[in-house]
Formats: C-alpha cells, structure tokens, sequence
C-alpha cells in the first residue's frame, strides 16, 4: 500500500495543537525585552495541561504478535528476516519503523525489534495522475485554466462509479493536490505525489482503465475534473529488512520500552494534594493556568520535568515549543502529557 504509517506517539498531537494563535506581548516569552515573571506579564495568556491515560502495558500498544501485524507491514519481508533469509523491499520501509517510533514483535517467546537499512537505489518510472478542475479557477495543467469538456461526457470516480478500485484510490488521492491547487492549505503528503498520485503497484497499473486510453473528464464529489497523466522518473531507495531479538521475558520488554519512550516518572505519594487534583482534572477534562502559576501547578510542572514553562518567558529564553507531548508514568499508569501554551483569544 501507498500510504506511509502516522507515528504511533503523536496521533493526538495534531487535534491538540490547532488553532495556536500568537501569544500575548511579555507573557511565556512574547515580550522582547520583558523579565521573567513580570507580575503584569501574564496578559492572559496560559499554560493548560491535558493527560490522556495509556490503558494496560506499553508492550500492549507497541509489540505485535508474529501472527497478527499491522496492515502495513510488509509480511513477506517479516517471514524472511526472522528466519535469516535475504530480502529487499524498494521505495518503502518493509515496517514503517525508525528510531523515533520503534516497532517490534514477538515470535516464540521472543521479542524482537524490527526495522530497516538501506543497501541501494534504483530508477524506477511511473504513470502519474493528476487532476485539474474544469472550468475551476486556476484548473487546467500548471499554469492555466481550461475551458474545454463539461460534466455530461465525464467518468463517475466515486464509490458508485464504473472505474476499477486502483483507479478510484487514484482519483481519491489525487484530487487532494487538485482541491489545494492555488488555494490556502495542503494535501496530505505521503499519499500525494508529484502533485498527483502516482501508480507504483503493478497490481493497480493492470487494472487501471485510466492508464489505458481511457477518459480524459471524471466526476469526483461534485467537481469535473480533466486527466491528465505522465510517465516520470523516481530515485528509490532499497531497503534490507532487519531484526535483534531484545528480550524474552515481558518484564523486560516492558523495561525496554519504558526507557524508549516513557519520561518522567513520579508517584502520588510524592506530590501534595492539590497537585494530586490537578492530575485529576487534567485527566478527566483538562488543567490551566495563567502565569504566575499557584504553588501546586508549580510543583506538579517540575514533578513532570516542565520546568522551562515555570519560567515566564520561556518562549524567549527556553525555546519551548507552543505544544508539546510526552510520555509519562504516574504512579502505575503511563500518561500521554500535553502541554499547550495560550492566549486570551484561544480560550
């Protein structure tokens, strides 16, 4: 499949950080000469917490079993690299890991980590498609518009259509580079390619009617599009597939990836009650707070290694990012942590 796997860690992170607007002047670093914890610098901006609990153990979320991976690995790769056999995938990581976001799996009471290296590259040509709307603003190749054609001759490309299902997907995702054309926005990158979608399986080129002289108008959600398709060039790198075995029992791949990917670690006991109500609510809904901080917000933020939004002008003197996540455990449990800084008009 075409589609490059999202990182496991920040599924959330998108939903949390929209809407981010420009914080207020000298608050968490938006004042440029103003000092830290300026008791009039706050200008309503804030500092909110948000902890999204992980159920059961990590090895629950991040290992998969022999017998059941993801969808998108590449299983063929998986079999040959845990019997030691030579194999090579081209243009995609056979499992979509890398360093910041690991994958492993277990086989026979073994757990292993599974990735990738890359041993050459290749040439390689493919049909691309794009689209370009008819009678649309800014439709009509690169850099004009065109006129020519109306709906009534046009391919139905939806679901109900007559087109195959690899051209279906290749109108879908074409269509994104053809909706963003010229406006404000984007299209989502690791399907769209070239500013269309390009047909790298061979499966889907066999089966495509579009490749083979066929419609040059097709319909898709209400807008007539003009095909238009071109047989470009791509540099692709072969990829090895790869495999350490980690561990064998489950308590030390559940160590291995609390070091991985958990951060600060704190218990209940070791915090005061209020900061334990914090956690509560911040759990539950979510937490803020508008700098300068209560004694308890305070200590729960160094408690969780958040020491640079203490200060109030982190933004200038620390670099923090105006979202930031982070695995936690608290007591037993682990804690997607989201930090978001805000102003006045965010709320």
């Amino acid at each position: 499949m075409d589609e490059l796997a999202p990182s496991r860690r920040r599924l959330l992170a998108g939903a949390l950080a929209g809407g981010i607007g420009a914080a207020a002047a000298g608050c968490l670093g938006t004042g440029s000469d103003g000092d830290a914890g300026d008791g009039d610098a706050g200008n309503g901006a804030e500092l909110r917490l948000s902890l999204s609990r992980v159920d059961g153990a990590l090895r629950d979320r991040y290992v998969h079993d022999r017998d059941d991976p993801p969808e998108e690995w590449d299983e063929a790769a998986l079999d040959a690299v845990l019997a030691g056999e030579s194999y090579t995938t081209q243009g995609r990581k056979p499992f979509f890991a890398s360093p910041d976001d690991p994958a492993y799996v277990l086989r026979d009471g073994t757990y292993s980590q599974v990735g990738s290296v890359v041993v050459d590259e290749v040439d390689e040509t493919y049909p691309v498609l794009r689209l370009y709307e008819v009678d649309g603003e800014g439709s009509g190749g690169d850099d004009g518009g065109d006129s020519a054609g109306d709906g009534d001759s046009a391919v139905d490309a939806g679901e109900d259509g007559d087109l195959p299902q690899a051209d279906q997907r290749a109108v879908h995702i074409a269509h994104f580079a053809a909706r963003a054309r010229g406006n404000v926005g984007g299209y989502p990158v690791g399907l769209v390619q070239r500013g269309g979608y390009a047909y790298r399986n061979e499966t889907a080129r066999a089966e495509s009617v579009l490749l083979d002289d066929g419609p040059d108008r097709v319909t898709y959600r209400d807008t007539t599009y003009r095909v238009e398709i071109e047989r470009e060039r791509f540099h692709e790198a072969v990829y090895r597939p790869t495999a350490e075995a980690v561990a064998k029992s489950p308590e030390r791949m559940e160590a291995i990836l609390r070091a991985t990917l958990v951060g600060p670690r704190t218990e209940p006991d070791d915090l005061s009650e209020e900061a334990r109500r914090i956690v509560e609510q911040a759990d539950t809904e979510e937490y803020s707070e508008t700098h300068p901080y209560s004694d308890a917000y305070v200590e729960l933020l160094r408690a969780l290694d958040a020491r640079p939004f203490i200060d109030g002008n982190v933004r200038k003197d620390a670099g923090v990012r105006e979202t930031e996540e982070e695995m936690i455990r608290y007591g037993e449990e682990y804690y997607e942590r989201y930090l978001r800084i805000l102003d006045g008009a965010d709320n």
